[in-house]
């Protein structure tokens, strides 16, 4: 969607008040991230300094208390949302320093879990005679772990095993589904978008060709759907289990499906500048607010002190239409800028 010149040169300056007073933020997350943003190199020495003092972040040890649970409690891997899983989930997304060795049990546990019996067969996945082609089972698990092992620098001898695996059940169209009616035969961009940027990390890290072509085989599932929309109605794609708002909304700090997730991975894969990008971007820009920010629309978790359904420890900031989150709207301007900096493949 075209602005006008001088309305975009507006937006660009509140744009770059923001950044700036998120760079001189006292959070280290929030600082680290907007310095990237203002172009501090990733390797340099402030950037690596900055990351490093995200570990003493409240974020960082708000998510950590992860190792007060109970052994009985933390057992529970994949407990939603603060569980080993989703804690490591929470850390990668807020740039938590790699190497770690404190958070290598965690890591261990992941991985024990998802090699576990219990995880290769029904209901967590289900085989159906004839399907061969179409293992359903909630690939969006394995990519977060692929994810963050890579992300946080703790990746094991059998990450590549997952990789491996999760390129072995990718469906002929090129995604995942969980469902598990034998009469499904489409992935489920809910649970394809996560698998494709575990991937792409991977496979960037290790230069591993079929990580990365796999990574690319859901950009070509979705982006002739413009990465929201059925093509043959153009009504929005909503999983059954989306639930409302739907993809249109911003969801965080979990996200699947929705239209800032989506644009991230593509922004990952470079992806950006196909010009099936375009509604998406427009989505996405549309939602602006005056002070340069992006809102919170659907928050995915509670902030709770002691474990909770869809809890988190951490304070992930504020939610609402009109009101700016700065995680969400450091995010959202970091792939407007990147789409910027790609020209239309038109």
């Amino acid at each position: 969607m075209d602005v006008p010149e001088e309305v975009g040169l507006q937006r660009q300056a509140a744009a770059d008040r923001l950044v700036a007073a998120l760079a001189a933020s006292t959070d280290p997350v929030l600082a680290y991230q907007a310095n990237l943003l203002a172009g501090l190199p990733p390797q340099s020495p402030e950037a690596t300094s900055r990351r490093s003092q995200i570990a003493n972040s409240p974020m960082a040890r708000a998510l950590l208390r992860v190792f007060e649970q109970d052994a009985k409690t933390r057992h529970h891997t994949y407990r939603k949302w603060q569980g080993p899983h989703w804690t490591l989930t929470c850390l990668a997304m807020i740039d938590y320093p790699p190497a770690d060795q404190a958070l290598r049990p965690l890591v261990s546990q992941v991985h024990d879990w998802m090699f576990s019996k219990h995880f290769l067969e029904s209901p967590l996945t289900e085989n159906y005679p004839g399907q061969a082609d179409r293992v359903r089972h909630c690939a969006s698990m394995d990519g977060n772990a692929i994810w963050y092992s890579v992300r946080l620098g703790l990746e094991e001898d059998r990450t590549r095993e997952l990789v491996d695996r999760l390129i072995g059940w990718q469906w002929p169209d090129g995604g995942w589904n969980c469902d598990k009616r034998p009469e499904a035969t489409h992935s489920s961009f809910q649970e394809s978008l996560i698998p494709a940027r575990g991937l792409w990390a991977y496979g960037t890290a290790h230069d591993y060709a079929p990580a990365l072509e796999a990574a690319q085989r859901v950009a070509d599932l979705v982006l002739p759907r413009r990465l929201l929309w059925h093509s043959s109605d153009n009504s929005l794609i909503v999983p059954d289990w989306c639930g409302k708002p739907g993809p249109e909304r911003i969801h965080y700090p979990i996200q699947f499906f929705d239209v800032l997730f989506a644009l991230q991975v593509m922004a990952d894969l470079g992806r950006l500048g196909d010009p099936r990008c375009a509604d998406a971007l427009a989505l996405l820009e549309s939602k602006r607010l005056p002070d340069g920010g992006f809102p919170l629309e659907a928050p995915t978790t509670t902030t709770a002190a002691k474990v909770a359904s869809r809890g988190s420890y951490a304070d992930w900031g504020p939610s609402g239409l009109r009101t700016s989150n700065p995680l969400v709207s450091l995010a959202a301007l970091d792939v407007l800028q990147r789409a910027a900096d790609r020209p239309s493949q038109r």
